[in-house]
C-alpha cells in the first residue's frame, strides 16, 4: 500500500469527517467564541486536506495555496479575537 493510496482512502475521508463535525459545532455553537473556534478548526482542517492531497497527487504547487490559506485563517482569527475583545462580552 503506497502513501498516496493511504492518503486518498484513509486520511482524506477522516479529515472530511472532522470538517463535518466541526461544521455541526459551528452551526450549534451556543456562543460566538465557540463558533469562531469551530470556523478556525474548519480552516485548519481544510489546510490539512489541501496538503494531504498535494502529497498524494505530487503537486507541490498546492502547498503555496495551503500557506496562503493558513495566513488568511490566522489573520481572520486575530480579527475575530480583536472584535470580541473590543465588544467586551465573551
Amino acid at each position: 500500500m503506497s502513501l498516496a493510496s493511504v492518503i486518498l482512502f484513509v486520511v482524506l475521508p477522516l479529515i472530511g469527517l472532522a470538517i463535518a463535525l466541526a461544521f455541526v459545532r459551528f452551526v450549534w455553537g451556543p456562543t460566538l467564541p465557540d463558533r469562531v473556534v469551530a470556523l478556525d478548526l474548519i480552516g485548519a482542517l481544510g489546510i490539512g486536506m489541501i496538503t494531504a492531497y498535494a502529497i498524494a497527487s505530487n503537486l507541490p504547487m498546492l502547498l503555496d495555496v495551503a500557506i496562503v490559506m493558513a495566513l488568511l485563517s490566522f489573520l481572520g482569527t486575530l480579527a475575530f479575537a480583536r472584535y470580541l475583545e473590543r465588544r467586551g462580552k465573551l
